[in-house]
């Protein structure tokens, strides 16, 4: 079919308007579910197929990997893959890396920088912290750090920081003149870094940029609502005469405030471009009636936005429930309680979700999960990334490419273990201070080396051999990362080392390698130019590489770890003010907080498609305290047509919460009663669950896997002091609280 008529069969009007508009800006407002990445991608395919706009002439760029390679693939199969591989399609740290690869020289930056990830950035800090003498009680790294990279999101140098009384600054100020020469001096950038020095490099050689924006003469941004002022700069910077520039939004899923994210860019773009067209996508693919019913009463409340309404061809649906609970451990029971079911129901624990406002909620809802043998996955969890092993052997990696990088070095001097201690390499970091050099020079300099004691020099010179060995391997295998790979963890004994470990902790760090080492050759094949400094850079920036919900675990995260993700059901909890809105109901609470806990809310009720759970209840006990406090005020703002309440009830003597029974039809036998978990027990009977505790006269306390019913019911029961699982008749165990 020719892609015009997919458009018109498979666009609705305004969609169709936002992907052929050609000359001249637009501001797209695509509300929640509104198929903008299906825009995105038509609108590619429109300018290469319709327009004859060659595809390396287009940047397009977002907020994560997975949102980029989405576009990537769709567009692939609209343009097919050959012409897509021209496209500038990344995230906005992406493009800024390759563009400073590419132009290093004009940005004054060395060909093999690399780029620090958050734990890099900690290390660096809480080292010069240790150095200025200043308590990481009063002043934690991660805080400076934050600090930091908001000036640099408003391109702030420290001698730009305008001079403040406010407490702490003038410390988290000389702290950022220290940070800043050490990563001069290691040759690195942080990811605050990548933007702000390309704004300036464009901003001050007027010759790049003039180059630049006759090469990309479409500039397409995604999540704009979430641009801070160094990337609107940017884009600002990369838009030509022409004003081929195509922005798409939503001011109601404006939810990173706290991390620098501007919504007012929406209003600058609007004022920088006041010929742009503006288009409104409201019709939502997603959701259905009653839950877009809700989201939309709740966004109503917001206190400045473009107004706009969200609506579906899908049907009303089930309603919401809003359920009350006593405290946070019924919550916690009633939400497992409630995935069984599902899963009973055939339901895959893969389209499920479990939302919550701040990560201390998760302890009660895990423990209840692990009880009833539900498997889970924390978004934002350890990632594979920041294993130890795999952040070992990048450091190798790194330190071969940029020796003076000093958090590499200082993590690979003593791994594997080679006799190198803490005091050598105190006296080591001292002696580079205060030559103002790196470690490396330090350790290539034969004057400070014959300082050191006969055996600390002896290690020294060893380890310097080692990774000068290393760096001749990197030349001879720089297209060829899991050959490097290879050599580096035989060569410097860290698969010896591993050899060493406990069987259970040795296989779990030789699997995780194994799969490393297969990622880069599979790295290798899919590259173009594949290289060290390629490959690093690639990880690095990889932000999102391990959020995907696992194929048959329930996802369990924070709301604004949400974004971009649906599920057929969402489980979300801790609905009471001064949870969810976080604070809100305090007094001192500013507007624009209240706003964007209000547009956090909006994003929650529009991750579902089919099903809406929301909880909330009487006592919580969070951070050390329990808090008393009434129903959030975004339940109490969702009509009444559209919800249903109701109240759960809880057996003291069973770790399992239920919602009140409803009569069923009578069975032969009797009388029974349904409860939500999907286990029907004869009146009278203690009612068993999965996930239950019990306790057995000789095999002590157990937990239950499964429940056989009959005339004599059977559970069949692990008990962990024997090791075994057992079938035994219910009779003769009794629940335990």
């Amino acid at each position: 079919m020719a892609l015009l008529d997919r458009m018109h069969q498979e666009l609705n009007p305004p969609q169709h308007a936002a992907a052929t508009h050609v000359g001249g800006p637009m501001l797209v407002f695509a509300g929640a579910g509104s198929g903008k990445t299906r825009v995105l991608t038509y609108r590619v395919a429109f300018l290469v197929d319709h327009e004859n706009v060659q595809p390396r002439e287009i940047l397009c760029v977002t907020f994560t990997n997975k949102a980029a390679g989405e576009m990537r693939a769709r567009t692939s199969a609209l343009v097919g893959e050959a012409r897509a591989r021209d496209l500038w399609m990344s995230t906005f740290h992406s493009m800024a890396a390759r563009l400073l690869r590419q132009h290093c020289d004009r940005a004054g930056l060395p060909r093999d920088f690399v780029i620090y990830d958050d734990a890099d950035t900690r290390s660096v800090v809480s080292r010069i912290c240790a150095t200025l003498g200043i308590d990481p009680a009063l002043m934690s790294p991660r805080a400076v750090l934050a600090r930091i990279d908001r000036w640099k999101q408003e391109l702030l140098s420290p001698d730009d920081v305008p001079i403040t009384f406010v407490s702490g600054l003038d410390t988290a100020l000389e702290i950022y003149r220290e940070y800043e020469l050490q990563l001069a001096r290691n040759g690195a950038l942080d990811f605050g870094d990548l933007l702000k020095k390309l704004v300036e490099l464009l901003e001050r050689d007027l010759e790049l940029t003039a180059a630049l924006r006759a090469r990309f003469r479409h500039v397409m941004v995604d999540e704009f609502q979430d641009t801070n002022a160094a990337q609107y700069r940017l884009v600002r910077a990369l838009v030509g005469s022409e004003h081929n520039v195509c922005v798409v939004g939503d001011d109601d899923q404006a939810i990173y405030g706290w991390r620098g994210a501007d919504a007012r860019n929406l209003g600058y773009f609007l004022s920088d471009f006041p010929e742009a067209r503006i288009v409104k996508l409201e019709q939502n693919y997603r959701s259905t009636g009653n839950i877009l019913e809700a989201a939309n009463a709740v966004i109503a409340g917001l206190h400045r936005r473009e107004s706009k309404k969200l609506f579906t061809r899908h049907p009303a649906g089930e309603r919401i429930r809003i359920v009350s609970v006593m405290n946070e451990r019924q919550e916690a029971d009633l939400v497992a309680s409630r995935i069984r079911a599902a899963r009973a129901r055939g339901a895959s624990l893969s389209s499920i979700a479990v939302f919550y406002r701040v990560h201390a909620q998760s302890r009660a809802l895990e423990e209840a999960l692990r009880t009833a043998d539900l498997p889970y996955i924390v978004v934002g969890g350890m990632k594979f990334y920041e294993r130890a092993e795999v952040k070992d052997l990048h450091a190798y990696f790194r330190a071969v490419t940029q020796p003076d990088d000093d958090v590499s070095l200082l993590r690979i001097i003593n791994t594997p273990a080679r006799g190198i201690g803490r005091t050598t390499i105190d006296l080591l970091l001292a002696q580079a201070r205060a030559r103002a050099m790196s470690i490396w020079g330090a350790l290539n300099s034969a004057e400070l080396v014959a300082g050191f004691p006969a055996a600390a020099r002896r290690k020294l010179t060893d380890f310097v051999r080692v990774l000068s060995g290393l760096q001749q391997e990197r030349a001879e295998f720089d297209s060829r990362p899991a050959r490097l790979a290879r050599c580096i963890l035989d060569g410097v004994g860290y698969a010896r080392f591993l050899e060493a470990l406990p069987l259970v902790e040795r296989e779990s760090r030789q699997q995780v390698l194994a799969e490393l080492v297969g990622a880069m050759e599979r790295y290798e094949k899919d590259a173009h130019m594949p290289s060290i400094a390629d490959y690093l850079e690639r990880i690095t920036l990889a932000e999102d590489r391990s959020d995907a919900a696992d194929s048959s675990a329930v996802s369990l995260m924070t709301v604004h770890s949400a974004k971009g993700l649906e599920f057929d059901t969402v489980l979300l909890t801790g609905m009471e003010e001064g949870m969810f809105p976080y604070r809100g109901a305090d007094p001192g609470d500013s507007q624009e907080e209240l706003d964007e806990e209000r547009r956090l809310a909006y994003v929650a009720i529009t991750r579902a498609r089919r099903e809406l759970v929301m909880f909330h209840a009487k006592n919580r006990q969070i951070f050390g305290t329990t808090r008393e406090k009434p129903a959030s005020r975004f339940i109490e703002e969702l009509p009444s047509a559209v919800t249903d309440s109701l109240q759960a009830t809880f057996d003291s003597r069973l770790r399992s919460a239920a919602m009140r029974p409803l009569p069923a039809t009578p069975a032969p036998d009797g009388p029974r009663v349904v409860y939500d978990d999907g286990i029907s027990p004869p009146p009278g009977s203690t009612r068993y669950g999965i996930g239950m505790r019990v306790q057995h006269p000789h095999f002590g306390v157990g937990t239950v896997r499964q429940v056989e019913q009959g005339a004599e019911p059977r559970l069949v029961v692990y008990f962990p002091a024997t090791l075994k699982t057992t079938r035994i008749l219910a009779s003769v165990v009794r629940p335990v609280g």
